[in-house]
């Protein structure tokens, strides 16, 4: 089981909580709540990884992910704005501690739909 702390003021707005489930999915391996919330057309962009073009070549990603999951995520803050958002937080995955930081690109103002990701991985 996944241990999850998320700071106190990540859930205060719909879209925070939305992107705080979005990560839990990401850490615990829910690849269905991921992928139905992300574009036909989504850009993915892992810096120093990966660039992902297309929900299928997302949904590809996304499953071999699912198999690893996190042992403990904490979060510790997501910004919102406009059609714009970020979250940056660590995870532990065995031995391995990771800063992580996504930035996020929505459809529109109101949509919890992901048109492109940026993110920022960096081992500790």
């Amino acid at each position: 089981m996944t241990k999850i702390t998320v700071a106190p003021d990540c859930g205060n707005a719909p879209r925070k909580v939305f992107l705080r489930d979005f990560n839990v999915a990401f850490a615990t391996g829910d690849s269905d709540f991921i992928i139905s919330h992300v574009r036909d057309d989504i850009i993915w962009t892992i810096y120093g990884d990966k660039h992902i073009v297309g929900k299928e070549a997302f949904t590809r990603e996304i499953n071999i992910m699912k198999d690893y999951t996190a042992d403990e995520v904490a979060i510790h803050s997501i910004i919102t704005h406009g059609r714009e958002a970020a979250l940056n937080g660590e995870m532990k995955m065995g031995q391995k501690t990771y800063a992580f930081c996504d930035v996020y690109r929505f459809t529109n103002t109101t949509s919890n739909v992901i048109k492109e990701m940026k993110s920022y991985v960096i081992g500790l």
